[in-house]
């Protein structure tokens, strides 16, 4: 049975930022506070624990003043720098620059909506760390929109300014903008932004063909990754054979039978060597 590793697999440059930060600091000091799980991979976040890295919530907040704490890749909103500012809270900022610039451009398109009434609109998990930070630049008012579908909250005699949480599907996000426009009133000042982040889109068309060509697929993903929810769904469409784990346990045997070539990909948060030991477990298996 031949088992292929998808070469184009593991972390996005967001993730390597953020775990490179931690890391540099737990091998000086032992130990360094995160503002919840750094990627959502459990198995990524066991190794960081296992080297000092603590996770936190933000109620812990006011018992670590003078220490350091990273703010992952997701990034925060406003209300964070504030609190680590007056508690003396040396923070570790790994926000994914493509969320950064996210963060931004809401903010702004906040200040610009408040004078005629406008309505901030995003498309995206309800509660996802990115969605809370990108809120966050909008006092909390922005109108979260989960599905393509979901417009019964939008007011359309108001202007909207739309962005999307920068994980989410391009496909389902242009579909939600088509549902929008075909409500319109004529003369309605709408805008959306292309907000999706490249590296995510084009691993759906990348991890097609790789999809394609292997009998049974493996994607490798934590339960909590959006990013890894949807690029598993969309390797499904493709190849049904596709089963989601988080470790080598959940390999089941009968998933191979009459298999000759295993496929192993993983979201943008799955560490290269998960996937690696996970391949290191077919082998056996074989």
């Amino acid at each position: 049975m031949e088992i292929r590793i998808d070469e184009q697999a593991g972390y996005c440059f967001g993730v390597v930022k953020a775990i490179g930060a931690a890391e540099e600091v737990l091998s000086q000091e032992g130990t360094l506070y995160c503002l919840g799980d750094i990627v959502h991979n459990s198995a990524e976040v066991e190794r960081l624990k296992s080297k000092g890295l603590r996770v936190i919530d933000h109620s812990m907040l006011p018992s670590l003043a003078g220490s350091k704490v990273l703010i992952r890749a997701h990034g925060e909103p406003p209300e964070t720098y504030r609190t680590a500012e007056r508690l003396g809270i040396n923070l570790i900022d790994a926000t994914c620059p493509i969320v950064l610039a996210l963060q931004q451009r809401i903010r702004k398109g906040y200040d610009e909506m408040q004078p005629v009434n406008g309505q901030i609109v995003i498309f995206g998990k309800p509660g996802h760390a990115e969605v809370v930070g990108l809120t966050g630049q909008t006092g909390g008012t922005a109108l979260i929109v989960s599905h393509p579908e979901d417009i019964a909250a939008i007011d359309f005699s108001r202007p909207i300014r739309l962005y999307s949480q920068t994980t989410k599907s391009r496909e389902e996000y242009r579909q939600l903008i088509g549902n929008i426009e075909a409500r319109l009133p004529e003369g309605a000042d709408f805008v959306a932004y292309d907000t999706v982040c490249n590296r995510v889109a084009n691993r759906a068309r990348e991890l097609e063909t790789f999809a394609r060509s292997v009998d049974v697929l493996l994607f490798v993903a934590g339960s909590n990754s959006s990013n890894g929810r949807y690029l598993y769904e969309y390797c499904r469409k493709v190849q049904p054979a596709t089963h989601l784990i988080a470790s080598p346990d959940d390999l089941q045997v009968e998933w191979f039978r009459g298999a000759n070539s295993v496929g192993i990909s993983g979201a943008t948060s799955t560490p290269r060597w998960l996937m690696e030991e996970i391949g290191f477990r077919l082998k056996v298996i074989g």
